[in-house]
C-alpha cells in the first residue's frame, strides 16, 4: 500500500512539473483558461466574464465548475478576482495557509467526483502569513497551532535549502509541494483521478505585487 501511494503521490507531483508555456493553448484548457485570465488581470484589461443576470439565473440551477482551487484565505488572494472568472466557473476552497487538512480534501472530493471537476491547483502566495509563522517557529495557540504544525515540514526543508530567495519565499514554493504531497497520500479519490488520467493537479504561486501567477515546478 505504501508503495502503490508513493508512485500515486509522484504522478501528482510530475503533473507539476508542467510549464505555463507547456500548456495548451486553448480556451478549453484550464490550466491555460485560468492563466489568460490572469493575464488580463495583470494588464487591468478584465472581463469580468459571466457575471450578468443572465449567468446568476444559470447557475442557480446547478453547478458545473471548469476548475478547482485550494488557496490561502489571505484576503488579498481571492481567485476569482485574480483569475477573472465568473459565477460557478471556480470551485474554490480558501484555507489559511492553503494546507490540505481533511475539510479541505473532503470539499476538494467532492467538487471533482460529484461536480466533476478535471482541473485542481493548489495556490501558495508571497507574504503569506501562515508560512512564515511556521517559518519563523513556536506557536500562536488556540487552533491556529494546527496550521502551523501542517505546515512546518515545508518550513524545514526551506531552511535546509541554499537558494538565494528569502526563507519566506522558499518555504512558500514547499508549501505548495508539501500540499501536492498530502493530496497523494490522503486523498486516494483524488490520486486515483490523478493517476487515471481524469484529474489534473498543479502547484502554483501568487505574487501580489506583480498580480502574476507562475507554475511551481517539483523539485529541482
Amino acid at each position: 500500500m505504501t508503495t502503490t501511494m508513493t508512485r500515486l503521490t509522484m504522478m501528482i507531483l510530475a503533473l507539476a512539473v508542467t510549464s505555463v508555456a507547456e500548456a495548451q493553448p486553448t480556451q478549453s484548457d484550464p490550466l491555460q483558461r485560468l492563466m489568460a485570465g490572469n493575464a488580463r488581470f495583470m494588464s487591468g484589461k478584465v472581463t469580468h466574464p459571466g457575471q450578468d443576470g443572465a449567468r446568476r439565473g444559470e447557475v442557480a440551477k446547478g453547478q458545473a465548475p471548469f476548475a478547482m482551487v485550494l488557496s490561502c484565505a489571505d484576503s488579498r488572494v481571492p481567485p476569482e478576482v485574480l483569475f477573472d472568472q465568473g459565477l460557478g466557473d471556480l470551485f474554490v476552497v480558501r484555507v489559511a495557509g492553503n494546507i490540505a487538512d481533511s475539510n479541505a480534501l473532503g470539499s476538494l472530493e467532492y467538487g471533482a467526483q460529484v461536480l466533476g471537476a478535471k482541473f485542481l491547483m493548489v495556490l501558495g502566495h508571497e507574504y503569506c502569513g501562515a508560512v512564515d509563522a511556521a517559518a519563523k517557529g513556536g506557536k500562536v495557540g488556540g487552533n491556529i497551532d494546527s496550521i502551523i504544525d501542517a505546515i512546518a515540514p515545508a518550513a524545514a526543508r526551506a531552511k535546509a535549502d541554499p537558494d538565494k530567495t528569502t526563507l519566506l519565499d522558499r518555504a512558500v514554493v514547499e508549501n505548495v509541494r508539501e500540499v501536492l504531497s498530502v493530496i497523494g497520500k490522503r486523498s486516494p479519490a483524488l490520486a486515483g483521478l490523478a493517476a487515471k488520467g481524469s484529474l489534473t493537479i498543479v502547484g502554483a504561486r501568487y505574487d501580489l505585487d506583480s498580480g502574476e501567477v507562475t507554475v511551481v515546478k517539483a523539485g529541482r
